[in-house]
């Protein structure tokens, strides 16, 4: 591998706060179908007491996928404190991650599905490119977007697939719009609209409102890139709104909403020259610890930045994954071609951790 190219396989998943993991992890398989479980370990986080008032905290932790494609949820709860709620309405425009998007293969499908569920949903509404979304809200009152996919991996006969991108507030669009694309490759504008969307009046927000899709011209490379698949990062300014809060503003990492965007890469320290190129230099790196994450089931390295929004944005290079953790056949990826997709024989495989 030409040691100055960054890898980016997709996302992998998106981070999520939550004050039970299993509980939750039992509403996101019911709902959303992420039931292959990559890892699940309880710790102590050290390497992150930046993000959380200086200390280093137990947790426990869950990251789990959907096969039909997509990235996945890291499902994640403090466990010396009850994790802290935001003390007011997060809503379109706020500073930081305020929606996950999860790609669906019919959303008037998924819409019927999730109503059998009486999950808290919205009408189902048709954009302004003539596309149908709708929301629905989880039993601790994050956002996600249903949005139409044609990007699958795998038939396992659901609703739906995994993350396919999230929503994030920010004041500055073009500094925002520059990070994705310098850094995470997103180098296309699917939509760049301006006005009121009936989609927010009905979150209540009715204003008035810049909406940019992005998206990557380039099909992603990697060992998992056939799994996580293509992706979009929608970018939201509110024009009007005079309460725009920052998500996490007086709250730690972990507590509960959107905590991070997750991408797994291959080359980090390309990925870090680039990050330091565009002035949005690593602010977590494990290597200045001890030199790799253990996720009990999972090691690999771990770095993170922020994007102008202040969002906590992840980078992961795995290096191992259980395959068949009961008879202990683990993949090692360190001497893996990192820009070829495992094969299929090996990617199948991960149906044997299905819960």
């Amino acid at each position: 591998m030409n040691n100055n190219k960054v890898i980016i396989s997709g996302i992998q998943q998106t981070g999520i706060g939550v004050p039970d993991v299993y509980p939750a992890w039992e509403w996101y398989k019911t709902h959303f179908g992420v039931k292959v479980k990559m890892f699940d370990e309880e710790a102590v986080a050290d390497i992150m007491a930046p993000y959380m008032g200086g200390a280093e905290r137990p947790r426990h932790a869950v990251l789990a996928l959907n096969l039909q494609g997509g990235g996945g949820f890291e499902i994640w709860q403090h466990t010396s404190h009850a994790p802290h709620p935001a003390p007011f309405d997060i809503l379109p425009g706020d500073l930081g991650i305020f929606a996950c998007k999860i790609k669906s293969k019919n959303v008037d499908e998924s819409h019927r599905f999730l109503s059998e569920k009486k999950a808290e949903i919205s009408p189902v509404f048709t954009d302004k490119d003539g596309k149908k979304t709708f929301f629905v809200r989880d039993p601790y009152k994050n956002l996600f977007q249903i949005v139409p996919s044609d990007n699958w991996y795998m038939n396992r006969h659901f609703h739906c697939g995994g993350v396919y991108g999230v929503m994030i507030g920010t004041q500055d669009m073009e500094k925002s719009i520059a990070f994705y694309k310098n850094i995470l490759e997103y180098d296309v504008i699917l939509s760049d609209q301006s006005g009121t969307f009936d989609d927010f009046t009905c979150l209540g927000t009715p204003g008035q409102f810049r909406r940019v899709v992005l998206t990557h011209s380039q099909a992603r490379k990697g060992s998992f890139s056939k799994v996580l698949g293509t992706s979009q990062i929608e970018l939201v300014q509110s024009f009007d709104r005079t309460d725009i809060h920052k998500i996490f503003d007086g709250r730690m990492w972990g507590d509960m909403g959107f905590i991070q965007l997750c991408f797994d890469v291959a080359n980090m320290d390309a990925m870090e020259k680039r990050c330091e190129e565009y002035g949005y230099p690593f602010t977590i790196d494990s290597r200045k610890k001890s030199g790799r994450f253990d996720m009990g089931e999972a090691t690999g390295h771990f770095t993170y930045n922020e994007d102008p929004s202040g969002t906590l944005v992840e980078y992961v290079e795995t290096e191992k994954i259980p395959l068949i953790k009961k008879l202990g056949i683990y993949l090692n990826l360190k001497n893996k071609n990192r820009e070829k997709p495992l094969c299929d024989t090996l990617l199948h495989m991960l149906r044997l951790m299905e819960q």
